[in-house]
């Protein structure tokens, strides 16, 4: 009995190793869809020996895998840059970036400095840039002439826009109303009662919407057929819909494109950090950014990426957004505590039209 014992010790042993060995060449990242082509997952495991295993999420799930299992289950995360120091505060689900690891010149200077202070929770930086992009207006040029979010809601649109019962929408029409709702993250009260303004704003545009989208195949197959003047959306979808018809345009709206940039963060229980620093380096190259933002349709914060991005992508992002409208970017700052329970709220009540 005791050899037996020892037999299935041993055999239990070389299982944990093994196991242990396969974590230490697997790399468990977290992520939306489109940022880990396969060529590119294969250029790294080619390069590096690490396998890439791809589990696609929004921010949404992202926080809620990782509440759930107290950070562990994954290497790495692609939270957008507001999502990071709210739920680090609250629940401890990242671990603190070594920039030591990092290859610091391979990123925009500017937009690095910039998440770097967007995802910095008690002095520590909890996440660097990787994807970046904007929410405006996406107009068939020759049935609408909306040039801003309140124009949704104009007579002339009537049954024929498209938006999402979510908190972009809430903060885009904020803007739209003269009013600066980030300004307002740190006083509940005074964001509570702006949001119950734009909560009202948007019931009384329900008339004007044909659905409010969820998916993406839905909404662009409502553009292409005509059924939709004009939706809020990002800005690769519009650019995608004027390839097969230049009068449908992605406008960067008069009070302002909303900016996110989804980041690179380490969940605080992930096992292969080695792993994770690698991809982050290899994905900042110019060549493979450049493959990446082909992939994803969006730009990165890779410098030196866009001199190799497609041609008819680079003319596109000019005419959307010329240099007035580049400045105007509203960019999503950090989520403090609490400002999405006040939008749900706000949200639920205008679904249930009240």
């Amino acid at each position: 009995m005791k050899i037996k014992f020892t037999s299935l010790a041993l055999a239990a042993v070389a299982l944990m190793t093994s196991a242990a060995h396969a974590d230490d060449k697997t790399l468990r990242l977290l992520t939306w869809g489109g940022y880990a082509p396969k060529d590119v997952i294969e250029q790294f495991t080619k390069e590096t020996g690490y396998t890439v295993e791809v589990t696609t999420s929004n921010n949404e799930e992202m926080i809620s895998k990782l509440r759930a299992t107290g950070g562990a289950g994954f290497d790495l995360a692609q939270p957008s840059q507001d999502r990071i120091a709210g739920p680090q505060a609250e629940f401890r689900i990242y671990k603190a970036m070594d920039m030591g690891k990092l290859k610091a010149e391979l990123f925009i200077p500017s937009m690095l400095k910039s998440t770097e202070k967007n995802t910095t929770v008690a002095g520590k930086i909890y996440g660097v840039p990787h994807i970046w992009g904007t929410d405006g207006l996406v107009v068939n040029t020759k049935t609408s002439k909306a040039m801003d979010y309140a124009d949704l809601c104009a007579p002339e649109n009537a049954g024929k826009v498209s938006m999402r019962l979510k908190r972009p929408t809430l903060i885009a029409f904020a803007f739209a109303s003269g009013k600066d709702p980030f300004a307002l993250y740190n006083d509940p009260k005074a964001y509570g009662a702006l949001m119950d303004e734009m909560g009202k704003k948007l019931a009384d545009c329900k008339a004007n919407v044909k659905f409010y989208w969820d998916a993406k195949d839905q909404l662009l197959a409502g553009i292409r057929s005509g059924e939709l003047t004009t939706a809020m959306m990002w800005d690769t979808g519009g650019w995608e819909l004027n390839k097969a018809n230049p009068d449908v345009k992605f406008i960067a709206p008069k009070s302002g494109a909303l900016g996110w940039v989804d980041t690179f963060a380490i969940p605080a229980k992930g096992k292969n950090d080695a792993a994770a620093y690698a991809w982050i380096n290899f994905n900042m190259r110019p060549e493979v950014a450049a493959k990446v933002a082909s992939a994803a349709g969006n730009f990165t914060a890779s410098k030196g990426a866009d001199q190799m991005m497609d041609p008819v992508l680079k003319k596109q992002f000019a005419d959307s957004f010329p240099e007035a409208a580049l400045n105007n970017i509203k960019w999503y700052p950090a989520v403090p505590a609490g400002i999405e329970e006040i939008e749900g709220r706000v949200l639920d009540r205008v679904k249930a039209g009240k």
